[in-house]
């Protein structure tokens, strides 16, 4: 059978070269997690006041003096971002399907950027709380579909490294955070911060609304108006669409023929009209209902495809792992280093150390993963070897009561760890086909903070409410990483297969895009004429 030519016309690319594409992804991950670095921070967080035996008494400072919140009460509201992510993760990941991902980004930042705002204008512990549910909406908007975009641009051999870069913002940012929010907080008020931050991200969202869409590997553009079909192609899908009308046609021909006999009797006239209207409001009803319940089944089945992979749920239970301790210590940190070596400067302490490790140990993540060649089994033996490795040095720190070995044994130590960030998520991304990246990446995200850093900062606040010594509490934390390197070390034994190129069987695509063209670059796409004898 002849195969139809068709001439294909492509969205006119936006002038976002690749590398911009990486650098305005770079920063909205920068500035989302400097918000998280604020918060945690002395300066902004504060502490309550103190009443001694002796008479003695001080005022509390920051959110948690002047809300007069527990440790306990601390944690959750750090925590309360995470509920507003974890509800739309999967609502902007559907999305991304048929809106185009950059307007998605927009709303979610808008609603961030507001959030922002409301967090400075906040006088209670619930106001601040809901202000930090909404917050984590502009995190879910990008963060399912930054990374898929990012790996399809990067050049091939830099996948990991371009990833890398990625997320080495978030330590970075937290980083910067802690440095920004101590200093806010000591020379202004604690409340400016969050309006400056606000300030920063509007034009970000801003840019989410303007930018020209562009096409995510799997999927066909949103805005396309033209479809590539061939004659001798059959997909799944729009076999059981055609399904459901000829099975619409026949219901509606008989009961149409059955009212028409009834309405004959009364007026021929009648019959005609009636039989047009009952025929097209019972298709169009029958069609929207196939739509969307043939979108909630796909929905489910890519989900069940995800949970029984073992290279995915191996990597997740990881990584769910890493983020409870990284979670953990990204807010709790300066206090601990605070209380535990008296130091007034464990802002400034803990935002340069993250700052340097953060860019050299994620970098070094993704450079060393590129040069061991990235596979899935050769991320999973980086993984397990530097969390081990990583664990031994930053529970060896807290063992020390001088600041000076404290320092450099934890420096070491949190380099290795953050060395972590770029090859799990290459795992995430290519060990799936890449219609279920963004997918993959938002049940990662939901995942590794409602078993991570959702649950681990208020009850590490509860066990010091309990225990009053956070040198033992950042120990007992630190523990949890030597069985996360296990964890990891199991998946190196795992059958792993890159699905990079893989296509979802049966799919029909707009425009076949390789891994070795960035997608924002301009290209023709076109099908020739063929036939038995023609190849």
């Amino acid at each position: 059978m002849a195969r139809k030519s068709v001439l294909l016309p492509v969205p006119e690319p936006s002038w976002f070269t690749p590398k911009w594409l990486l650098v305005i992804f770079c920063v909205i991950n920068l500035l989302t997690y400097v918000d998280r670095g604020v918060i945690a921070s002395n300066g902004v967080n504060g502490s309550l006041g103190t009443y001694t035996l002796s008479g003695t008494c001080t005022s509390g400072s920051g959110i948690q003096g002047e809300f007069n919140l527990t440790n306990f009460e601390d944690g959750v509201m750090s925590s309360a971002f995470l509920v507003g992510l974890l509800v739309t993760s999967p609502i902007f990941a559907s999305l991304a399907k048929s809106v185009n991902p950059f307007r998605l980004i927009g709303v979610g930042s808008s609603v961030c950027t507001l959030a922002m705002i409301g967090c400075g204008f906040s006088f209670n512990f619930w106001s601040i709380t809901i202000c930090r549910m909404l917050v984590g909406v502009g995190e879910a908007s990008f963060i399912s579909l930054a990374a898929p975009f990012i790996d399809d641009n990067a050049p091939v051999g830099q996948k990991a490294a371009w990833l890398a870069i990625f997320y080495m913002c978030m330590p970075v940012g937290y980083a910067l955070g802690c440095v920004y929010g101590g200093l806010a907080g000591t020379h202004l008020n604690w409340r400016f911060a969050f309006w400056v931050e606000a300030i920063v991200m509007l034009p970000f969202a801003i840019l989410g609304f303007i930018m020209k869409p562009s096409q995510l590997k799997g999927f066909a553009p949103a805005e396309s108006k033209k479809a590539l079909i061939s004659i001798d192609t059959a997909v799944p899908e729009v076999e059981e669409a055609l399904n459901v009308k000829v099975s619409a046609r026949s219901m509606e021909e008989e009961s149409s023929h059955v009212f028409s006999k009834l309405v004959h009797i009364q007026d021929p006239q009648r019959e005609q009209n009636f039989t047009q209207t009952i025929n097209s409001s019972s298709f169009l009803g029958m069609q929207c209902a196939s739509i969307n319940l043939s979108q909630f089944s796909r929905f489910i089945e890519d989900i069940e495809v995800l949970l029984v992979d073992k290279v995915y749920v191996v990597n997740l239970l990881g990584y769910c792992a890493y983020n409870f301790v990284l979670g953990a210590y990204s807010y709790w940190w300066p206090k601990a280093v605070y209380n535990i070596y008296n130091t007034s400067d464990a802002d400034m302490i803990s935002g340069g150390m993250t700052i340097i490790s953060g860019i050299l140990g994620t970098l070094a993540g993704g450079y060393v993963l590129d040069c061991m060649t990235s596979t899935v089994s050769n991320a999973f033996k980086l993984l397990s070897v530097t969390t081990f490795v990583g664990a031994i040095f930053c529970f060896t720190a807290f063992c020390f009561k001088s600041m000076y070995a404290f320092l450099a044994l934890f420096s070491i130590g949190e380099l290795l760890i953050l060395a972590t960030q770029g090859p799990a998520n290459y795992i995430f991304l290519h060990c799936v086909k890449p219609s279920l990246r963004p997918l993959s990446m938002a049940i990662s995200t939901i995942s590794i903070h409602i078993f991570g850093d959702a649950p681990s900062s208020p009850l590490v606040g509860f066990l010091q409410d309990r225990i009053n010594n956070w040198r033992e509490t950042a120990l007992i934390l630190t523990s949890i990483l030597f069985p996360t390197a296990g964890i990891w070390f199991i998946g190196i034994f795992l059958h792993s297969v890159d699905r990079f190129n893989e296509g979802k069987e049966g799919e029909v695509t707009e425009v076949d895009i390789s891994n070795t063209t960035p997608l924002l670059e301009p290209k023709v796409a076109e099908t020739r004429n063929s036939s038995p004898d023609q190849p």
